[in-house]
C-alpha cells in the first residue's frame, strides 16, 4: 500500500489547511486511517484516526478543531484543520492499517506516508 500525502504548508494562526491522504490500494475501504504528527524534538502522536466503518477518535488537543473524514470510492482519507495554532506545527503523516486498534496502538505495524509539513506561524 501506497501512502500519499499532500496540503501541508505555512499559514498564519486562526487559519485552516486540508490535508489530503491518497492511497493505491483498492482494499482502502477495508483499512483504518489515521494522521500522525511529529514537531522537532518530540514523538509522533496521534491526531485522529478513522475506522472503516466511521469509528472516529481524535486527541484532546484537536478536538473542535480538526476533522478526519474518508471516501472510499476514491481511497482518500482527509484532514481538516481549522483555527490553527503555532503549536500544530509540525509533519504530518497518514497512516493505515488493518484495523483501528492496530493504527492506534502499533509504531511498527501498517502502512506510513512520506509526511507533509505544516507550519502555522504566531
Amino acid at each position: 500500500v501506497q501512502l500519499v500525502e499532500s496540503g501541508g504548508g505555512l499559514v498564519q494562526a486562526g487559519g485552516s489547511l486540508r490535508l489530503s491522504c491518497a492511497a493505491s490500494r483498492s482494499t482502502f475501504s477495508g483499512a483504518a486511517m489515521g494522521w500522525y504528527r511529529q514537531a522537532p524534538g518530540n514523538q509522533r502522536e496521534l491526531v485522529a484516526a478513522i475506522s472503516s466503518i466511521g469509528v472516529i477518535n481524535y486527541a484532546e488537543s484537536v478536538k473542535g478543531r480538526f476533522t478526519i473524514s474518508r471516501d472510499n470510492t476514491k481511497s482518500t482519507v482527509w484532514l481538516q484543520m481549522n483555527s490553527l495554532k503555532p503549536e500544530d506545527t509540525a509533519i504530518y503523516y497518514c497512516k493505515a492499517d488493518s484495523s483501528l486498534r492496530r493504527l492506534l496502538s502499533s509504531e511498527t505495524s501498517g502502512f506510513w506516508g512520506q509526511g507533509t509539513q505544516v507550519t502555522v506561524s504566531s
